[in-house]
């Protein structure tokens, strides 16, 4: 049988013991500043933090290129000859990525191209289901796209959402209006971003500090779906409270979970989120 490798985009946050475990390769998105463009992963997430406090702008984010994809994929090729690629691409309405993803692999065979419509620890939990079920099929399968067509099929079952930390980023990203930004501050409200069929949704407001809320939140993610007990992602960006980190893994094991992983956001994810932000990704059965 031929090797599968599996590979993705930095903004799928996928934490670096799972990227070792599974053997993922991760190609680079781009954070901008002031006209400087670096690879995600090359600066600390600080350095975005620091950027728009003394600036009051947020760093822009960019997709990965067509020619990098092409170099990348090459370069899988060259350490891995006639393997077969699974490239799970950062949501396609979300980025260009996956359209440049799509371009590039028109210079190759047997690079199965699939939209996990997901970001970060989304992306996360499709990642580890697929390389559970490569495992399982790796020394039968012959029909590669079948199996692609199995992997992409989850994107409808991983389930994730995420409350920003600093509405000051939304805002600096034009995501929400300058009435709406300063009824939520002085509300002290925090919107519930969905990610919905690739989509990034607001939908319900949580009010005071993360740390009196996250049981709430938790609660209501699980009452809401019904993912498996196997694994729950936990995301954060830096700025988290360790007091809400311990929650979160409390609850975890509260409500039955047999493990659960910490996805903190990169620098792409938190140019959005901002510090401070919490989410929940997992996948149904």
């Amino acid at each position: 049988m031929r090797e599968i490798i599996i590979s993705t985009e930095s903004g799928s946050d996928l934490p670096e013991n799972l990227v070792k475990k599974y053997d993922i390769k991760v190609i680079p998105m781009h954070i901008v500043m002031d006209g400087t463009s670096y690879a995600d992963g090359t600066i600390s997430v600080d350095k975005i933090y620091e950027y728009h406090n003394e600036t009051k702008k947020i760093p822009t984010t960019s997709a990965v290129n067509v020619g990098e994809y092409i170099d990348f994929f090459t370069q899988i090729r060259k350490e891995h000859p006639d393997c077969v690629i699974m490239h799970l691409a950062y949501s396609s309405l979300a980025s260009s990525t996956y359209q440049n993803a799509e371009i590039a692999i028109r210079e190759f065979e047997d690079i199965y191209l699939i939209d996990t419509r997901n970001v970060s620890g989304g992306c996360t939990a499709h990642l580890a289901k697929t390389y559970e079920i490569v495992q399982a099929k790796k020394d039968t399968v012959t029909d590669y796209k079948a199996l692609a067509d199995e992997i992409e099929s989850w994107n409808k079952k991983v389930f994730c959402s995420f409350i920003p930390g600093n509405l000051d980023y939304l805002k600096a990203g034009g995501r929400v209006s300058n009435a709406a930004y300063l009824g939520a501050t002085l509300l002290r409200l925090k919107p519930l971003i969905e990610i919905v069929d690739g989509q990034l949704l607001a939908s319900k407001k949580y009010r005071g500090s993360i740390e009196k809320f996250v049981d709430t939140y938790m609660e209501e993610y699980l009452a809401k779906h019904d993912v498996s007990r196997k694994c729950l992602y936990l995301m954060y960006s830096k700025g988290l409270s360790q007091v809400a980190l311990d929650r979160m893994k409390e609850n975890a094991i509260r409500f039955g979970f047999e493990s659960y992983e910490y996805v903190m956001t990169g620098c792409v994810i938190s140019c959005h989120s901002g510090p401070g932000a919490i989410g929940l990704a997992g996948c149904c059965e």
